[in-house]
């Protein structure tokens, strides 16, 4: 069995993987709240960890799960990956959005698509033939809401919407929509660009505000497992063969 910690800009993700299989998952506030001894009380078959992270150094965490007796993997840029990366910069890569890649490649099969992870950012990442190419990265959902609020005198604070308008009525709808649907034209302005080069590329969607966009953009295939979270898992045992190898 395996224990992800994937530490994240807003929540710390935690799950116990048995093969692709998620026995268990829970969501933190902060690294604080971590109990790693009781999750060992309760998984007594753990014998392995990965720990990620897109906010703090993993070296502290990577102890604590140590001290429990657990064989660590710490995600960083010179950790072994099942697929292939030709990012200029692999260290300044966000693990999470090399994670979701090797999910996308490894797990679900789609050597060529466009991953759309709707998180604190929307990241837009494109895979071709299995490798990691690169991609963009833009304002999340709630990050837009708060800099209309917060760079205004006036704007209220809004939150996401799955009601599709053509236009609002009022400046909340007007807020609502404006955010939706530019975040909309963005997204499918990426998935026609990319058409017109492979339309036989797929086009995956995962985050936590994902859901809002399944009216207003079609053709895309909605993930059912946590792509960071399954990521990650698949690169731990990619590790922990490898190791096995070499001994």
């Amino acid at each position: 069995m395996n224990l992800i910690v994937d530490i994240g800009n807003s929540f710390v993700k935690v799950a116990v993987m048995n093969g692709n299989e998620m026995l268990w998952f829970d969501r933190y506030a902060s690294v604080d709240s971590l109990d790693f001894s009781a999750i060992k009380g309760r998984w007594p078959q753990l014998h392995r960890a990965i720990v990620a992270s897109t906010a703090i150094d993993t070296a502290v965490i990577a102890a604590s799960l140590r001290d429990v007796g657990l064989w660590v993997v710490e995600m960083n840029s010179s950790t072994h990956v099942p697929i292939g990366n030709s990012y200029a910069t692999p260290e300044t890569l966000g693990v999470d959005r090399l994670a979701a890649a090797v999910a996308a490649v490894d797990v679900l099969g789609c050597r060529d698509c466009v991953i759309v992870d709707f998180g604190s950012a929307i990241t837009i990442d494109f895979v071709s033939d299995g490798v990691y190419c690169g991609g963009n990265i833009s304002p999340g959902v709630e990050m837009r809401f708060r800099a209309l609020h917060d760079y205004t005198k006036r704007l209220p604070k809004c939150r996401a919407t799955d009601e599709v308008l053509d236009m609002g009525r009022t400046t909340v709808q007007a807020i609502e929509q404006g955010v939706m649907q530019g975040i909309t034209n963005e997204i499918i302005g990426y998935i026609d660009a990319i058409n017109n080069k492979n339309a036989k590329i797929s086009i995956i969607f995962a985050g936590g505000d994902a859901i809002f966009f399944d009216k207003r953009i079609k053709n895309a295939i909605f993930a059912k497992c946590d792509l960071v979270i399954t990521g990650l898992n698949r690169i731990l045992d990619y590790n922990a063969s490898i190791k096995q190898e070499n001994n």
